[in-house]
């Protein structure tokens, strides 16, 4: 029974400090991944941002060491396998071991299969589920070899339901949801936890991104995208993060091959 509040603190460390853990983010340069980045950080972790944007992920790797956090930017295509392998690679020789993988990379076009075109439909599918295989095939072995860890795929409340004009982010999401159950069964064994976290529509530049495509006024399109939930407004990065967090640390040890809908209650 905890009697005082050094103990609450040494109990809070245990469960939730990853100090000493190496987590991989993808998608870091900005919106859901940027903010795990930050939180995973601020939780001890050495975080490595992964994105092809290498501008906007150095930028943002530095504004965390700048603030106390180690992080550091890798450019990687996650379609690329060479790439993949690559970072995989500099990795462990960087850091010796990899704890976490947050696979969050992802591409959405606002389209139905009609007049979706073939190039669209390759990008989304290739980004957004290819890259979740891609970096876990090289990565896996490395958690392995040194005792487990914990993979979180990005899905989306979409890979739980359908939507309107988004067919191949939808196909994209399901994937992902199943392939979490699957590489969840494969790699117990292993001690890997493979989870899933299902974003409602969040306010990040992939949401705002959508308004241009579907060539509607921002800020509507943002306020129509809160209406109808319980909670009454868009989740924002830090929500996802939270999530994230939960599932990479030692609060979530039982928990594998689950997908956690954090969308305001939308779904229900």
């Amino acid at each position: 029974m905890i009697e005082n509040v050094s103990e609450i603190t040494d109990k809070a460390n245990e469960l939730l400090g990853l100090k000493g853990k190496v987590a991989v983010i993808t998608g870091a340069a900005s919106g859901i991944g940027l903010a795990t980045s930050e939180l995973l950080s601020e939780l001890g972790a050495d975080v490595v941002m992964v994105d092809i944007d290498t501008h906007s992920g150095l930028k943002a790797s530095e504004q965390i060491a700048e603030k106390g956090g180690k992080a550091a930017f890798i450019k990687c295509d996650v379609t690329s396998s060479t790439d993949c392998k690559n970072i995989a690679e500099q990795i462990e020789k960087d850091y010796g071991k990899i704890d976490i993988l947050f696979n969050n990379a992802g591409v959405i076009r606002r389209k139905n299969v009609v007049h979706l075109g073939e190039k669209d439909w390759d990008i989304v599918l290739n980004v957004s589920l290819k890259g979740v295989y891609l970096l876990s095939k090289f990565i896996i072995p490395v958690m392995a070899k040194n005792g487990g860890g914990s993979i979180i795929n990005t899905g989306s409340g979409w890979g739980l339901k359908g939507g309107d004009n988004a067919a191949a982010y939808c196909a994209a999401k399901a994937g992902v949801v199943n392939l979490t159950k699957a590489m969840a069964i494969d790699h117990g064994p292993q001690n890997i936890r493979v989870n899933c976290v299902c974003p409602g529509d969040t306010d990040t530049p992939l949401l705002r991104d959508e308004a241009k495509q579907l060539q509607e006024d921002e800020q509507s399109f943002l306020v129509s995208s809160a209406h109808g939930r319980p909670l009454e407004r868009l989740g924002t990065p830090e929500d996802i993060a939270k999530t994230v967090l939960y599932l990479a640390s030692e609060l979530s040890s039982w928990v594998s091959g689950t997908v956690v809908t954090v969308d305001g209650g939308g779904l229900a």
